[in-house]
């Protein structure tokens, strides 16, 4: 029986056109990364069971983790995020790394999950992370650098960061509304998943968490009231630090596209004091495409010192729907520059003479692999979409000559053997 050519559930094939447009974000995102002085890192596919179980949510590790046991009866896992791996590697050198700690990464990540819409089984993520440093210039820095990320994409004016603080919630949730721990949790996890259900089973939750009428009319209340509002009726560390925040945005020039909501809670259970989710504004998009937070103590666990910080993470399968839904895919150019033909075998020498030269010169040149005609290798050009062919004709090779066919206007231009590595240039440079 014929093996299937589809991909794994959940993955994708990259055909390099595919790959165009991957490399593009990916290059577009490290490139703004790195202006902010982030330095880049990766780690292992694989890494110990137990680190996910310690410091991943239930949901992940109990649901959608790839685990085996290996020929060493070890238990391993594919990793699902990039933050254990990143919080053991700091471990493992917390006293070598220069701080505040500078970190990022792109890799490639496994959940088994319900492939939808802005999320797969297996996607790619940029990974963002400071560590170290006072917490409100760390928070304002890396919203700062979420913007300007969307800004290098020409989508600044499209999203929306959407910002809350964990401890101004702890605050409400204990002091005004009285409820438990547990209450509390079954709130949050209500709240985290509002925007994908209706009114009534929101309400619905609420009340199966222990909310009488009087209470889900005051976190109704809560949910449409300003900043200043809560502040003001309720003073506290978690209000203090957002308008501190707020006002540092301000000077950032970034606070047009970051506002104040207190439905985000984000999941992960790590996530301690700010939160924030980026939300493409488009009704036909109108989803969180990613987004981070404040976590503490990530290094407990290996034993090491308390070091706050904060992070997100953007998965590649939701902005390529964002930059789809706005129209900001550039239309990419054929990376083939020439081809150099072969018309017959005597001259083989001279035609991989020019295409060395042309490959030193930094271009991108191709050759046919077979002796063939003019009209079938320049079929073969056109194919490969390449920008210009170099002809070879019998009454052009005695004057010393070969013919350059710009591709895209049907051109030919006769120019001397020696010339061909500059006139080249000179065309594609959009010079003649």
């Amino acid at each position: 029986m014929a093996l299937s050519t589809e991909s794994y559930k959940g993955t994708r094939d990259f055909y390099p056109k595919d790959m165009q447009l991957r490399n593009w974000m990916f290059g577009t995102l490290a490139r703004t990364v790195r202006s902010f002085g982030y330095l880049e890192y990766g780690g292992p596919m694989l890494e110990s069971f137990d680190l996910y179980a310690a410091k991943t949510g239930e949901e992940i590790v109990n649901q959608q983790l790839y685990h085996m046991v290996d020929r060493g009866d070890r238990k391993i896992a594919v990793r699902p995020e990039m933050t254990p791996t990143m919080a053991r590697m700091v471990a493992a050198k917390i006293n070598e790394l220069a701080r505040p700690i500078r970190l990022f990464s792109i890799p490639n990540l496994w959940r088994y999950e319900r492939p939808q819409r802005g999320r797969l089984r297996e996607h790619w993520q940029l990974n963002v992370d400071v560590l170290g440093g006072d917490p409100l210039l760390a928070e304002t820095e890396l919203l700062t650098l979420a913007v300007e990320i969307m800004r290098a994409f020409q989508g600044g004016d499209k999203m929306q960061v959407k910002v809350n603080h964990r401890k101004l919630m702890d605050e409400f949730f204990s002091r005004r509304m009285g409820l438990t721990t547990e209450q509390a949790h079954k709130v949050v996890k209500a709240i985290d998943a509002k925007s994908k259900v209706d009114e009534a089973k929101f309400k619905g939750w609420l009340i199966e968490a222990g909310l009488a009428e009087e209470k889900i009319s005051d976190l109704n209340r809560f949910f449409t009231s300003s900043l200043e509002t809560i502040a003001a009726e309720m003073p506290c560390e978690g209000a203090a630090h957002l308008l501190n925040l707020f006002k540092m945005l301000e000077e950032s020039g970034v606070r047009g596209q970051v506002v104040f909501d207190p439905t985000i809670m984000r999941g992960l259970d790590y996530y301690t004091g700010t939160v924030f989710e980026i939300y493409d504004v488009s009704p036909e998009n109108h989803r969180a495409m990613f987004g981070g937070g404040r976590y503490d103590n990530l290094m407990g666990i290996f034993g090491k010192e308390a070091l706050s910080g904060v992070g997100f993470g953007m998965g590649d399968v939701s902005l390529q729907n964002f930059l789809e839904t706005h129209g900001l895919v550039p239309k990419f150019d054929s990376e083939i520059d020439v081809m150099v033909t072969l018309p017959k075998g005597e001259i083989r020498g001279l035609s991989e003479e020019i295409a060395r030269g042309l490959r030193v010169s930094g271009l991108n040149v191709i050759t046919p692999l077979a002796v063939g005609s003019f009209g079938s290798q320049l079929k073969i050009a056109n194919k490969h979409e390449a920008k210009i062919a170099v002809l070879f004709g019998d009454d052009e090779l005695t004057r010393g000559e070969v013919i350059l066919k710009v591709l895209g206007t049907g051109e030919q231009i006769n120019v001397k053997k020696e010339e061909v590595i500059t006139r080249v240039i000179s065309i594609l440079n959009g010079k003649e």
